[in-house]
């Protein structure tokens, strides 16, 4: 992400309609890339990365450059993102989600790819284990699937990930180490019963 100097900050605070309009074109992939990790869908990501960037022009006067400022941006996607997840189950709409492949941003064109390069069986077994990987994350607990999410899916430092989550870089690596066990403990369950099967 680009980093702002001081007189960007503070044309930001001032809210002037071109800066935030950069701002928006600098930092939009990677809050739609970041909010996909936890919503999944395209269509749902791309709405909650517009609450993100409509709580960024609101709260950009409490920014005081404490962290860097893709940091707090990552922070505030994180939580919108968390947000919409809890709302969405209080509505008890997961029941309505769409196929999912994974974490890919397009999976049409995954499945497209798929398609050129392997038959219908080899297909198929891709998307259950995307499946089968997207649900693993999910019954994670929510400090551990945001901590993997960020640093091995986002690839960010697990300095940033403490700062975005408020904790300190050997609690981060902790709860990474937990959930790479938890991941691997299920995902080994799985197969077993595929092999099984």
């Amino acid at each position: 992400m680009n980093q702002y100097n001081t007189e960007q900050l503070e044309e930001l605070r001032q809210g002037k309609p071109e800066v935030f309009e950069a701002l928006i074109q600098a930092y939009q992939d990677r809050v739609v890339s970041t909010c996909s990790r936890f919503v999944h869908h395209q269509s749902d990501a791309e709405d909650v990365a517009q609450e993100v960037f409509v709580e960024i022009y609101q709260s950009i006067g409490s920014f005081r450059g404490e962290s860097k400022l893709s940091t707090w941006i990552y922070r505030i996607s994180v939580m919108k993102s968390l947000d919409f997840l809890r709302k969405q189950k209080r509505m008890k709409r997961l029941g309505h989600m769409k196929r999912v492949l994974g974490w890919e941003d397009q999976p049409d064109e995954v499945v497209l790819q798929a398609s050129q390069e392997a038959g219908p069986d080899e297909i198929l077994e891709v998307q259950e284990s995307q499946e089968a990987l997207r649900q693993a994350v999910e019954s994670l607990p929510q400090s551990q699937r945001i901590a993997i999410t960020l640093h091995k899916l986002e690839q960010l430092p697990t300095t940033e990930v403490s700062e975005i989550m408020g904790t300190t870089v050997s609690a981060v690596e902790g709860l990474i180490h937990r959930a790479k066990k938890r991941l691997h403990k299920t995902l080994t369950h799985y197969y077993d019963k595929k092999i099984v099967e």
